[in-house]
């Protein structure tokens, strides 16, 4: 078998169903002909062709691609970009249904191991379609990126931080951290640089509310389906956001004088 691996694979895929333009039809054996002309491989390897097939299908077990052209071929070969699938492929260099470009993105290099590493399952969890395990795996790696934060605080801040503050900094409740933490900030955001106080009060309690929904919501299931294929996609556009604000954050830290 040839040495491509699956996310290889999905990338070029993706771009090979990006580019009909309106009114141009999509069918199996085109797009499996041409993914095989970029990846520039022949069809002398059956084992390479079953993996490029199984990412083929993948497409529509995730929602990308559903059969069909029209009334009038309603069917396969035909197949045609889902809505799921038009939203991802207009962000198809960053998107999470790209593992590649996602993780290439310059916020992404900014975070710790530990998060990245739950970040990488997130999304192939998420490229599995299995929701709840996304979630769960976006708000891990989310908390990484706070308890981090956290840290920094607790190092630069402690002769100003009171016994009550370093108290609840240190519990081991994640929803008493984040209290915490934005009392902290929230105390010192004056003496922020006006961009970071900016991104600061419009985006961090969003941010974090919009992933820790997701997380609680896997994580203390009330329905069957507790969140939604859309509400993850969210949650991982909205994590490189994240990385970025706790990453300016720890620098302003780092030159914080008490």
């Amino acid at each position: 078998m040839s040495e491509i691996d699956g996310q290889k694979i999905r990338q070029v895929m993706l771009q090979v169903i990006s580019r009909p333009s309106k009114g141009q039809y999509l069918q199996t054996t085109q797009i499996l002909d041409e993914t095989l002309r970029e990846l520039d491989v022949g069809r002398s390897d059956t084992e390479l062709e079953q993996v490029i097939l199984t990412v083929y299908y993948d497409m529509f077990r995730i929602g990308l691609l559903a059969w069909g052209y029209n009334f009038s071929n309603p069917n396969p070969p035909f197949c045609h970009v889902t809505e799921q699938g038009r939203k991802s492929l207009k962000n198809l260099s960053r998107d999470p249904a790209n593992p590649d470009g996602y993780l290439a993105q310059s916020e992404i290099s900014k975070i710790n191991d530990i998060s990245l590493s739950y970040l990488k399952e997130a999304l192939r969890t998420y490229n599995s379609d299995c929701c709840k395990a996304t979630a769960v795996m976006v708000g891990a790696a989310t908390e990484s990126l706070v308890l981090e934060l956290r840290d920094a605080i607790v190092s630069t801040m402690s002769s100003k931080l009171s016994q009550a503050s370093l108290k609840g900094l240190k519990s081991w409740k994640m929803n008493t951290i984040l209290e915490q933490v934005k009392k902290v900030l929230d105390n010192e955001k004056q003496t922020m640089p006006r961009e970071l106080r900016e991104a600061y009060e419009a985006y961090w309690s969003t941010y974090i509310h919009e992933i820790r929904t997701s997380r609680n919501d896997a994580g203390h299931p009330k329905s069957i389906e507790p969140v939604t294929t859309n509400k993850v996609h969210a949650s991982l556009l909205v994590f490189p956001q994240i990385a970025m604000l706790v990453h300016e954050i720890k620098t302003w830290l780092n030159n914080f004088s008490p």
